[in-house]
């Protein structure tokens, strides 16, 4: 059913591509734009994970460069039957994280130096076992191929006012018509890319407190989270605005309330959803009992001094 749903938004984005580009250069516009959309699903299918970590400058680390950071991670792993994935660190002072890859078995996990100096242990788990939620679920394909492919729309779209928009002949659009395809375009594109991503959020909300164990750890570090994201731009994120749906929470300033235009459903409706869960596992629903603070937690496992902490902080 992961596969059949990726096929199915692949298609409908390929069909936004031809569209526009019809819309830009007639029927030789069209099937261009069906090159060029072939060609871009086959490059994102095998190469949009290295793409999204290039573009957030994520680094690989092992056991010696973050021993406690890579245990963890397969550890939860083991608990959720997937092969131990790669670990990725950014240079990012926004807390962060997402999932990458196109199946368990080419998965990379990658989290932000803010996540690292910003979350207790318990919480860092909870973030971690959402990720390889999104792995276990085949999100990370789904994630990464419509990243890549809206980016592509949006560039499309631009290409199509610059060079489209003073034509009122029958080989392009006039300028209102390039006007509208620059904004619905991408918007069309965005719109899927989000009906998507609300739903897999809380898929992989339930299965990662499953996975961790205590659904309450990572309701307490969605609050850290959201809190953060508040106030501290992510400059990748926001040059780079396709990519948003990938991280656990939305990394853009500026987002409004849970509908059709975010990324990510509400902090509260997961946190309450989190909450049902645990009563269901006979947990803690009790945010209480996760030791939430407004700000960095002076008492942080991972939130040593830079000489303790290791070379990923």
């Amino acid at each position: 059913m992961n596969y059949f749903r990726t096929a199915i938004l692949l298609a409908a984005l390929t069909a936004l591509f031809m569209a526009i580009g019809y819309l830009i250069g007639g029927g030789t516009g069209a099937m261009i734009a069906l090159v060029v959309a072939a060609a871009t699903n086959l490059f994102a299918y095998w190469n949009s994970d290295r793409m999204v970590l290039s573009t957030y400058g994520a680094h690989e680390v092992d056991r010696h460069a973050a021993p406690e950071l890579v245990a963890m991670v397969a550890e939860l792993a083991h608990r959720a039957g997937l092969p131990m994935p790669r670990v990725f660190v950014m240079d990012n002072p926004q807390p962060n994280a997402f999932a990458t890859g196109r199946n368990p078995q080419n998965a990379a996990v990658a989290v932000t130096t803010g996540l690292l100096q910003s979350l207790s242990r318990e919480e860092l788990a909870g973030v971690i076992a959402h990720e390889l939620a999104h792995v276990k679920h085949h999100d990370t394909l789904l994630m990464t191929i419509t990243a890549t492919i809206a980016g592509a729309i949006s560039m499309l779209a631009q290409f199509g006012f610059f060079f489209g928009g003073h034509r009122n002949n029958n080989s392009g659009p006039g300028a209102i018509a390039s006007i509208l395809i620059m904004i619905l375009g991408p918007l069309t594109a965005m719109l899927v890319q989000m009906a998507i991503s609300r739903t897999r959020e809380y898929a992989a909300d339930n299965l990662g407190a499953r996975i961790a164990g205590q659904p309450m750890w990572l309701a307490s570090a969605l609050v850290r989270i959201e809190g953060a994201a508040h106030r501290i731009p992510n400059i990748e994120a926001e040059n780079n605005p396709a990519t948003a749906h990938m991280f656990i929470v939305n990394p853009l300033s500026g987002r409004g309330m849970d509908n059709l235009f975010t990324t990510h459903p509400s902090t509260e409706n997961r946190i309450a959803a989190l909450q049902q869960l645990a009563r269901e596992l006979g947990r803690s629903d009790s945010m209480s009992q996760v030791d939430i603070e407004p700000d960095y937690p002076p008492h942080s496992p991972w939130n040593r001094p830079p000489a303790s902490r290791g070379p990923w902080g």
